[in-house]
């Protein structure tokens, strides 16, 4: 009797012990998010699992795809898994930036959000649009560098309350609004928008003319849009099985229905209309490596996972969490190997010109 009530103890003090370190794991550098909110989005705790077994059977095979109408309904889904998981272990900007001397990541992250919106030349008060914004952290910093009205749109919920609320307390909810909606069928009149951008988001589009159509279209005459594009680079051989096994697994764990490769993005912006200004590569050097961060992140993710693992045996996470969580750390491998050996860069931009006339 004595050892069982021992072992009871023993067991609460080490739970207590576990729920105070993930407690102490939602860190000021997560702004808010903690281990223990986890969650699946939208979707109920008893459906996560369940989900994530449809994404992943969605996306197995990306260049397979042939539903090209339910990708956005999935990429949707896969929002719903990691955005939680995204804010915990990554921060509010859900994309890449070269590394940058004596700057942190932070700091490296704002100045790349910074040159976009410095792209597009727009004055104080001028309304630009966020193409894909997640929960708003490009956003927030380009309207407090830029002081223009920054309209997002995000076809996830879940990530519309997240930036909604990010906004508010960042004081920012008065430059800073977000849409929930489809960037292939956008809610936005035509030629109403100074200027757009897009952060490593258009990926996630079947076909890259469709959503730049849209956005050629909400832009009024004259106004510059740019982007940020994840493509497969000039060192890429789709003969090569490293290579495909690589940009694979950067497809199935992003939610991308087929990386495009780098020389096709002109031309498409160029077939719905865009001038196009300016394109080039900002992973090139002398831009320090993007992938740096991923590598420094490995001992955190076995950290993270051990406590993501922990969390879900106790009930706290929901069921599948632990999947997702692993999922993103084999994307994470896939993407390092794809910036270690240049096949494969998120930061290809392009910025273009909606013409006069």
């Amino acid at each position: 009797m004595v050892d069982s009530v021992a072992l009871f103890c023993t067991g609460a003090l080490l739970a207590g012990g576990l729920y105070w370190f993930v407690c102490v794991l939602g860190s000021a550098e997560q702004k808010g998010k903690r281990a223990v909110d986890l969650s699946g989005g939208s979707i109920s705790r008893e459906k996560v699992q369940d989900k994530y077994k449809q994404y992943w059977s969605f996306f197995r095979r990306p260049k397979e795809i042939e539903t090209a109408d339910k990708v956005p309904h999935f990429v949707d889904t896969f929002y719903n898994l990691v955005t939680d998981i995204y804010e915990w272990g990554w921060g509010q900007s859900f994309h890449f930036s070269p590394s940058v001397p004596d700057k942190s990541h932070k700091d490296a992250t704002r100045l790349h959000e910074e040159m976009a919106v410095d792209l597009l030349s727009v004055p104080a008060g001028a309304r630009i649009l966020d193409v894909g914004c997640g929960v708003g952290g490009p956003m927030r910093a380009i309207a407090a560098h830029s002081q223009a009205h920054v309209v997002g749109i995000t076809i996830n919920e879940y990530q519309v309350s997240r930036s909604r609320a990010h906004n508010k307390k960042a004081g920012l909810d008065s430059l800073c609004e977000v849409v929930c909606g489809n960037f292939l069928q956008m809610p936005f009149q035509d030629s109403s928008f100074d200027g757009a951008y897009s952060i490593e988001a258009t990926c996630h589009a079947p076909l890259l003319e469709e959503v730049y159509a849209e956005i050629y279209r909400v832009l009024k005459p004259g106004a510059m849009y740019v982007s940020y594009e994840w493509v497969t680079t000039v060192k890429y051989r789709a003969d090569n099985p490293e290579h495909v096994e690589i940009i694979q697994g950067i497809e199935r764990g992003d939610a991308l229905p087929g990386l495009r490769s780098y020389d096709q993005i002109a031309e498409i912006a160029k077939m719905v209309g865009f001038e196009v200004v300016q394109e080039r590569d900002l992973a090139k050097p002398p831009a320090g490596e993007w992938w740096r961060r991923l590598k420094m992140g490995r001992i955190a993710y076995w950290r993270n996972h051990l406590v993501v693992t922990v969390l879900a045996a106790l009930r706290i996470a929901p069921k599948g969490v632990v999947d997702v969580h692993e999922m993103l750390f084999k994307t994470a491998e896939h993407l390092t190997r794809g910036g270690e050996t240049g096949i494969f860069t998120p930061m290809h931009m392009i910025l273009c010109r909606k013409p006069v006339s």
